[in-house]
């Protein structure tokens, strides 16, 4: 009994002083750039990532995900759900903007929220490593992107702590709003990617919102330096619609391999080869006659959730 009530005492003063994650990650590099070397961060956490290489879930997050029957379900649903090539994808969403009256800023709301509500069924607070409920939110310069800084903007009101990395800022009013909202919720941005020991011992995942269905060739920078890094984090990744830098029907053996995909509208033919732990569909916005016309036999949502884990 008094080795718990210590144990406990001891956690609450450390998680009173401990530093936030974009104070370590400035540190850290400022460091690094004065010395002219990479600082190698070490930490029980970050030495039990690199045996698992999967982000460590309490024992009832576990118990959660393995009984809950809407799961078991899903997964039996997804063997006739429709997976799109890439032209077939960008179809939907010309006939979602043209015909059925959507603007981009609203399916961005809705993907966004879909994207944050996934993170927080898959990475509950509770079942998080470290005391601060710190994520890193990587933006491209696209409506992924854009995706993604909704999603933070979410996950901020849902309790978690994002820092977002946005390297490549589009001139449009909509991706300037949308940064301006995390700016005003006090969310903090990143001048450069920290590396991946920083991100290791500062976060408990990386939420992956740089390229969508629509990327093509190959990856440019500063892209392919940050998915370098990300390469070699050992924290689990959460990847929206694709993995960046897959092709989006044939998939990538040496790209990203992330623990989370949150496949938007319907899942994208290199969903098929994600082997990771938790793939969610979100986006529940699709009009009935268009999962008809292009013959996606989407899973109904349960209740009024807006993704469904598959």
């Amino acid at each position: 009994m008094w080795r718990q009530i210590w144990y406990w005492t001891t956690l609450l003063k450390w998680s009173r002083w401990s530093w936030s994650p974009q104070v370590l990650v400035r540190l850290m590099l400022n460091v690094g750039a004065l010395l002219g070397i990479g600082l190698l961060v070490t930490s029980r956490a970050a030495a039990s990532f690199s045996q698992t290489g999967t982000c460590l879930l309490s024992a009832a997050a576990k118990r959660h995900h393995q009984n809950c029957p809407s799961s078991r379900s899903a997964s039996t649903m997804a063997q006739t759900l429709k997976y799109l090539g890439q032209e077939e994808a960008q179809k939907i969403d010309e006939e979602l903007f043209s015909d059925y009256g959507f603007s981009v800023d609203q399916l961005m709301e809705l993907a966004g929220l879909s994207c944050a509500t996934a993170v927080t069924r898959a990475y509950p607070l509770t079942a998080l490593v470290r005391s601060r409920p710190s994520l890193l939110v990587i933006c491209g310069p696209g409506n992924n992107g854009g995706d993604g800084l909704v999603c933070a903007r979410h996950l901020r009101l849902f309790g978690y702590e994002p820092t977002i990395l946005y390297p490549k800022r589009p001139n449009k009013v909509l991706f300037q709003g949308l940064t301006t909202q995390c700016e005003k919720m006090d969310i903090p941005f990143l001048t450069q990617m920290p590396e991946a020991e920083v991100i290791d011992e500062a976060y408990n995942l990386v939420i992956d919102a740089i390229f969508g269905f629509s990327f093509k060739g190959s990856v440019r920078e500063p892209f392919g330096s940050i998915l370098d890094e990300l390469k070699k984090s050992t924290v689990p990744i959460a990847s929206i619609d694709i993995p960046s830098g897959w092709d989006v029907e044939q998939g990538s053996t040496e790209g990203l391999q992330p623990d989370t995909l949150i496949s938007l509208t319907a899942p994208k033919k290199s969903a098929s080869l994600f082997t990771g732990r938790y793939h969610f569909l979100g986006g529940r916005f699709v009009p009935p006659a268009l999962d008809r016309k292009y013959q996606l036999n989407l899973p109904p949502y349960p209740g009024t959730d807006c993704v469904l884990q598959l």
